[in-house]
Parts: C-alpha cells; structure tokens; sequence
C-alpha cells in the first residue's frame, strides 16, 4: 500500500475512534504531554487546516520554535466541539498537503504516534499495522523532519524492534516491541517502561531534562531540512522495506 492511502485511512479510522469516545475519555490525558483526546483532535485538524502554511508562519513568527507552534494551533483549535473536529478531519480525509522536503512519512507517522497516544490509556486494542509502523519507526530513526526529534534524542542509540526484526543506529541498545519503540523514539517517557536495553536510561534521561535549544541553533537546523533536496518519492511511495 502507497504511504498517502495509509494516511487516508488512519484519518477515516482516527475520526471514527474519536466518535465512538464519551465526553469523559475525551476530556482524559493522552499519551502526548500536556494534551487530552479532545486536543489531538483539534491538533489534527490544524495541519489539514493549515498545510504547510502553518509551518512556514511558525518559523516566521516563532523563530522555528514549532512546539509553540503546534502548542498555539491547538488551543485555538480546541475551543471548537469534538463533533465540529470529527467531521472535519472526515472532509479532509484526501489532504495530499506534505512536510516541506519531507514528504508523506512524517504525516503518516504523526498520526500513528496519535493514534497510539489514544488508544494506549484507554485500553482500545487494536493491531496496528507493521507497515505503518515501520515507515513511523524508519521516518524517527534515519531522518526527522522538522518537529522531530530536533534536539538529536535518539543519536548514539540502537534501536530495535524485537517483535518486527527491525534495527537502526549503533550505540546502547533501546528495545522491545515495535509499538512502545515507536512511541518513545517520538517522545512518550511512559513507553520506556516497556523496553530494555543500556540505551533506555540514556533516553529517559533526554527525554526528561530536555531544554529548548537556542533560537538560533533550533532555526539552523529546521533551515537545514527545509533547504535540502527533497525526497525523489516526496509524494508518496509503496512502504518497501520491512524487516
């Protein structure tokens, strides 16, 4: 399957998690700190809104500070009803809008991470495809776009997928399963529990102490992926390459 009908299809399957939620879950704490179901919603919706317009105000306005961005976006956007939400990440199912010289792989990854960050705490199984979580696993491991691991969390560390027989990097190795793999590798300290290796108390600890870089180094380095050639597949591609 290409990499954008992934994307079409966790859009239709996020909006029908979220409109089967009661108002109580979606009040509840997701994965991703700081914000509920409701707000995962909203922060949705802002890319399809927005496209990359959104992230080239960001760097204008913020100095490429795209966390207070992403913050901003979705405080604004969660004042609207999760049914308003719903109904417009439905509509916008099809958006072909990309990361600039990145691609479809940072967006399908963005929403498998969000997808795990709701149904996680609130106990909805559900088996996520191994191709999808691969092209999340190799987009964080090899070359994040901007958003991602921006502060180098993962450099030195091995990382590897036991279930999938996935590996990447050299260093202190982080592993387990490739699903709480693929969630600390995009920041949820609570995955760490579920992994095992010399690389894990690194990565706890980047996690945890992270501070903001400097303006001037954190605009260098969006700068640097935002200038570079973009991917030849940049508008989508068969996910090759498993295991």
């Amino acid at each position: 399957m290409r990499v954008y009908d992934m994307i079409v299809d966790e859009r239709r399957r996020a909006a029908d998690l979220l409109a089967g939620l009661t108002v109580d879950q979606l009040r509840s704490p997701s994965l991703c700190a700081g914000w509920t179901m409701h707000d995962i919603a909203a922060h949705l919706v802002t890319f399809l809104r927005f496209g990359q317009a959104k992230l080239y105000l960001g760097i204008a306005a913020t100095g490429a500070d795209l966390d207070r961005v992403n913050v901003t976006l979705t405080r604004w956007y969660a004042k609207r009803s999760t049914d308003v939400l719903i109904d417009q990440l439905r509509r916008d199912a099809l958006s072909r809008t990309t990361i600039p010289r990145s691609g479809y792989d940072p967006v399908l990854a963005d929403i498998v991470l969000h997808d795990l960050d709701i149904r996680r705490p609130l106990g909805i199984p559900r088996i996520l495809s191994e191709e999808r979580l691969w092209v999340a696993y190799q987009h964080l491991a090899a070359k994040p776009s901007p958003g991602f691991a921006l502060g180098g969390r993962l450099r030195g560390l091995r990382l590897v997928a036991d279930d999938a027989g996935w590996d990447h990097g050299t260093g202190a190795a982080v592993r387990g399963n490739a699903e709480p793999l693929v969630l600390a590798m995009g920041g949820r300290i609570s995955a760490l529990d579920e992994l095992t290796g010399d690389g894990v108390p690194v990565l706890r600890e980047r996690l945890t102490s992270a501070t903001k870089m400097r303006p001037a180094q954190r605009l260098g380095k969006v700068l640097g992926v935002l200038v570079s050639p973009p991917p030849p597949d940049r508008r989508s591609r068969d996910a090759v390459g498993l295991g």
